[in-house]
Order: C-alpha cells, then sequence, then structure tokens
C-alpha cells in the first residue's frame, strides 16, 4: 500500500497521522508512507522521530481581512496546491489521508482532483474548517466522537470510529499502587487528582493550583501536577515567594512534565485539564472522572464541545476558563471527592463513550475504501 498523510501543526493532528501509519505499517510491512506538513508546525520533530519521511509546503489559514500579510499567505497557499499535486503526482498513492491542520486543504483537493481515495480523520466533537469544506471531495470522514456526524454536512461516507491514542487502561494491584505512590512521597489514604494542562501546561489552571496550595486548602486530597516545562520555573518563584518549597508541600507532587503519563493517569482518582480531543479520549477510555477546564479562543470553541461529550452524560464537571480560580477549583473537586458513590458512577459514565480497536476499524475502512475506488 502506498499511503500520502496530511498533518500539521499540533500534536493532536500529528499524533493520530502516526498511530494509522504504524497501523498499516503493522499490516503490511512493505507499505511505503510518507506524511506532508509544513515547516513551522511539529510535525517537522515528531513524525521523522517515528520514522517516517515528511515533505513540505506552505498552507495558512485564510482570512477574510484585506491585508499585505494576508494577500502574501494566500498566494504562499495557493503555490501550496501545485506543490501538494506535483508531490501527489510523483508518490503514486493508493489513498491519501488527512488527520489535521491546514495542511488538509491543499492535500485532499489535491488528490480528489486528481480521483485519488481521499479520507480525512476529525478528532474533535466540533469539526474543523477543513472538514466541513472539503466534506464534499472526502470520500471517507472517520470521527472521534458521535456528536459530530450531524455537523459534518453534505458528507459522501462518515464513520465514527473514534481517535487512536498511547494512553491504555492498565489496572494495578493495591500494592503496585501503593508502591508507584511511594516513588512519588504520596500517600494511599487520600485520592489522587492529576493536573495536565498539556505539554506546555496551562498558565490559567497552573495559577489555580497555586492558590489552592497558598491557601492549604487541599487537606483531603493529593496532587500529581505536571506545570509544564517553560511554567515550571514561574511557579517555583511564585511558591518560594511564599516561603512554600517545590518539593516540599504537604499532598503535592510538582514536576514539569510528566513522561510517565500512561501510569500517572491511571492511579488517579480524578482528571483536571484541558478539553484536547485526544485528552476527552483518554479519560474516557480509562474511564476518569475529570474536571475540564476548556482552553478559550481556539476555532468554533471546540474544547467546549468537546467537554460537553463528557459532561452530558454525567461524566466530568466544566469550569469555563474565565470562571477559574483557586477556590472554585478546589470546590469543585471536594463535590467529586466527597461523594464517592459520585465519582464512582462518573468514571462508568465516561466509559460509555470509550472506544476500542479503533485502528482496527481504521484500518478495515483505508482497506474498504482502496477496494471500492
Amino acid at each position: 500500500m502506498r499511503v500520502i498523510i496530511a498533518a500539521a501543526g499540533t500534536a493532536g493532528h500529528i499524533n493520530p497521522g502516526i498511530a494509522i501509519a504504524n497501523k498499516i505499517k503493522q499490516e503490511e510491512k512493505d507499505s511505503k508512507i510518507i506524511f506532508i506538513g509544513t515547516t513551522r508546525g511539529l510535525e517537522n520533530d515528531l513524525v521523522p522521530r517515528a520514522g517516517y519521511e515528511l515533505k513540505t509546503i506552505d498552507a495558512y489559514g485564510l482570512s477574510k481581512k484585506i491585508s499585505i500579510e494576508n494577500i502574501k499567505k494566500m498566494i504562499k497557499t495557493l503555490k501550496g496546491f501545485a506543490e501538494a499535486k506535483k508531490m501527489i503526482k510523483e508518490f503514486k498513492p493508493d489513498i491519501v489521508i488527512g488527520t489535521g491542520g491546514y495542511i488538509c486543504g491543499a492535500v485532499i483537493s489535491s488528490a480528489h482532483s486528481l480521483h485519488i481515495p481521499t479520507m480525512l480523520h476529525e478528532s474533535n466533537s466540533f469539526p474543523g474548517k477543513a472538514v466541513k469544506i472539503l466534506a464534499k471531495k472526502t470520500d471517507t470522514i472517520l470521527v472521534s466522537f458521535k456528536d459530530a456526524i450531524p455537523r459534518i454536512k453534505n458528507a459522501k461516507n462518515v464513520i465514527h470510529t473514534g481517535t487512536p491514542v498511547k494512553i491504555k487502561k492498565q489496572e494495578y494491584g493495591i500494592n503496585e499502587k501503593n508502591k508507584i505512590l511511594k516513588g512519588l512521597g504520596l500517600k494511599e489514604t487520600k485520592p489522587i487528582i492529576l493536573v495536565s494542562g498539556g505539554s506546555q501546561g496551562a498558565q490559567k489552571i497552573n495559577e489555580a493550583i497555586v492558590a489552592i496550595i497558598k491557601n492549604k486548602l487541599n487537606k483531603n486530597y493529593q496532587m500529581i501536577w505536571a506545570t509544564g516545562p517553560k511554567q515550571f520555573d514561574i511557579v517555583k518563584e511564585h511558591l518560594e515567594n511564599c516561603n512554600m518549597y517545590i518539593n516540599h508541600i504537604d499532598n503535592m507532587k510538582i514536576v514539569p512534565y510528566i513522561y510517565n503519563m500512561q501510569e500517572m493517569m491511571n492511579i488517579a482518582d480524578v482528571m483536571i485539564g484541558r478539553a484536547g480531543a485526544m485528552t476527552v479520549t483518554e479519560i474516557s477510555n480509562l474511564g476518569k472522572p475529570s474536571i475540564l477546564v476548556p482552553l478559550p479562543n481556539v476555532s468554533h470553541n471546540h474544547q467546549l464541545y468537546n467537554a460537553k461529550v463528557l459532561e452530558n452524560i454525567g461524566a466530568a464537571k466544566i469550569i469555563l476558563n474565565e470562571e477559574l480560580t483557586g477556590e472554585r477549583l478546589h470546590q469543585v473537586i471536594e463535590e467529586v471527592i466527597l461523594d464517592k458513590s459520585q465519582m464512582l458512577q462518573m468514571g462508568e459514565n465516561a466509559l460509555k463513550i470509550s472506544t476500542n480497536q479503533v485502528e482496527d476499524k481504521i484500518y478495515q475502512e483505508i482497506q474498504k475504501l482502496i477496494i471500492q475506488k
């Protein structure tokens, strides 16, 4: 099988593409796969690191505002369409798959014009502009959440598969879990709250946790808190200004980044974080209660829609970014952890939208599309 995958920008766009590529390679070892991205996004690190060739073109989101800068971007994007078409002609793929970013417009449109089978994967509950614009041209659209299906108009074929993620559910025995907690300097007697604002951290969430610590509110729970590498020193300084030292705070394990995220998510009782599509998918697959603070000012407010997927089934509590304070976060944490039956029910509710064998389902749809064409 010869495959082109278009993915650019964030890890949320690129990692599903890599997971799909890995599945194809697993099933068909002789497959030839290349990625098309931009020179600006995380694809320049993640794709080569995963062992795949990356070709780049220019692609930008087009703005309605008329300015010299936007005109330049439009010219570069049009040039990118021609570059994408040339790459596709040279590679001669059996299928072209887009997993997110402005890059999909040029690559999927070019493949469609060359009568090559096309597929898009949409991770968010509220589909992005690229998916909506390309719906008529794309042969099959795969979605992470069922809520996305009625929001994609004029599509030929929309299939709910889920999103491929690295984090898997893992059961730990009491002794095994206690050993992990001991290594973190935490106790087995209090609930564990895992806080992560994504790979870069989330300043607003960090500020709320600092306020909880300063006011010594975390008496009934413990936290494993990833501040994000760039914000770790800022958090450390804030705490030291209050004569509090980052490695000596009761009921807290504070780190810049969590490398063993699967282990930490599995031992946690409650998750706190943003509401990116992959985060919401991981939370549902693990069956964890969550408190979500959707990132504002993102396209179509899609993180709020992602969070509502869990809130609507009683699996999550949402705090809007502008309403987040230490006191408010502490109040919601205690609402969840002090009612153990509710906490258990939230986790069970999250599992209701979990997706299994995602890579298998996607691979089947790829095969089906190639055969049909």
